[in-house]
């Protein structure tokens, strides 16, 4: 999801990078057998985007007697990879990361046993995406949407884009970059609202005329959001000529949080009417060492505690129903009220032939 090179690397890292999940036992702590009795010490898989407060996870150690280690293991894509080359011996517990345009991959891979967390009658039926099995456990959400520099717009005297089509308009030629949808979870998921916008067939025309109008593909987030936009605090300090990126809709609270004065106003906007919105799990590891404290785990990241602590750890929404949003996130984070989306079962079956498509068209 990438380096600490600026304070919005930092906090964001597709949907997004972050610090290392601290609370860690050493190896010794690990069970030897099977079912995880006597171990101490439960380990996370996750993306390097994982991210929790200190207080946090002490009051989970507190609560169940269990210390969280964390291997972090790349982008979202990279991570989930990993475990599939390690079916059946994981490296860990529990995985965390495995968001809706990826779960097919990992259900199709047999990566998860089975558990039905405590407390999921606190999570709306919608993000429940494995309701009828409970492989995986839904943790937040996200929406990835294109960003704009304020005062980019403000001092051309140009409305910013609001939509899909808006960034096909001759006034934004060469304004926009996003990142490659083949190795990008917010690459991925702004391609994805294009399906969802202009269909099966409409998307590639659509792509036509969005490299016409000189959209400009990178890597990854970290890439297009720190180096190429100028809205961003990395791109400010390189002089990026780029105010318009793919990011997510809670990317501006990141830029009043982590500055040094804080402003009274986000620097970058949100044009919600281009966001797509992502879901995060987690799921208990076949074969996990310690299913025990997996499980734990498992209740513990959807409990009230942690939910409330993610939005300004990881920058995403709780899914828990009763977990209340801090006022900076809520006052400076874009409200998104129609997402665009694309059922499970739809990605699972064309997801490789679209990309296979947009890179065709995009890239090569």
């Amino acid at each position: 999801m990438r380096t600490t090179t600026t304070y919005a690397a930092t906090a964001l890292a597709a949907a997004l990078g972050v610090t290392t999940l601290a609370g860690c036992g050493g190896s010794g702590d690990e069970a030897s057998d099977g079912t995880g009795g006597g171990s101490k010490t439960v380990t996370l898989v996750s993306h390097d985007s994982f991210n929790a407060s200190d207080a946090v996870l002490k009051a989970f150690t507190e609560q169940t007697g269990y210390k969280v280690k964390v291997l972090k293991s790349g982008d979202a894509g990279a991570a989930l990879n990993q475990e599939i080359l390690t079916k059946g011996s994981p490296r860990g517990d529990v995985f965390f990361g495995a968001d809706n345009t990826l779960l097919s991959r990992a259900l199709d891979n047999g990566l998860f046993t089975p558990y039905e967390a405590k407390g999921l009658d606190r999570v709306p039926a919608d993000v429940q995406l494995d309701a009828d099995q409970h492989r995986v456990t839904p943790v937040d959400t996200g929406d990835i949407c294109v960003n704009y520099d304020k005062k980019y717009f403000a001092d051309k005297k140009l409305d910013p884009p609001q939509t899909f089509d808006d960034l096909l308009k001759p006034a934004y030629k060469n304004l926009l970059v996003t990142e490659n949808a083949a190795t990008s979870s917010p690459g991925l998921g702004f391609l994805l609202g294009t399906v969802a916008a202009h269909g099966e067939t409409g998307y590639q025309d659509y792509w036509k005329k969005l490299k016409d109008n000189g959209v400009k593909v990178v890597d990854g987030w970290e890439q297009a959001y720190n180096d190429e936009f100028s809205g961003s605090a990395g791109g400010r300090k390189a002089k990026a000529d780029r105010p318009l990126v793919v990011s997510y809709a809670s990317s501006p609270p990141v830029e009043v949080l982590y500055a040094d004065p804080q402003p009274a106003e986000a620097p970058t906007g949100v044009a919600t009417g281009t966001c797509f919105r992502q879901i995060e799990f987690a799921g208990l590891l076949d074969g996990a060492r310690n299913e025990a404290g997996g499980k734990a785990l498992l209740d513990f990241l959807i409990g009230k505690q942690f939910q409330e602590d993610m939005p300004l750890n990881m920058f995403v929404n709780p899914v828990a129903k009763d977990a209340k949003l801090p006022e900076l996130f809520t006052k400076f984070g874009a409200t998104v009220d129609e997402p665009a989306t694309v059922a499970p079962e739809k990605i699972a079956k064309n997801r490789e032939q679209w990309v296979q498509s947009w890179s065709s068209l995009v890239v090569k």
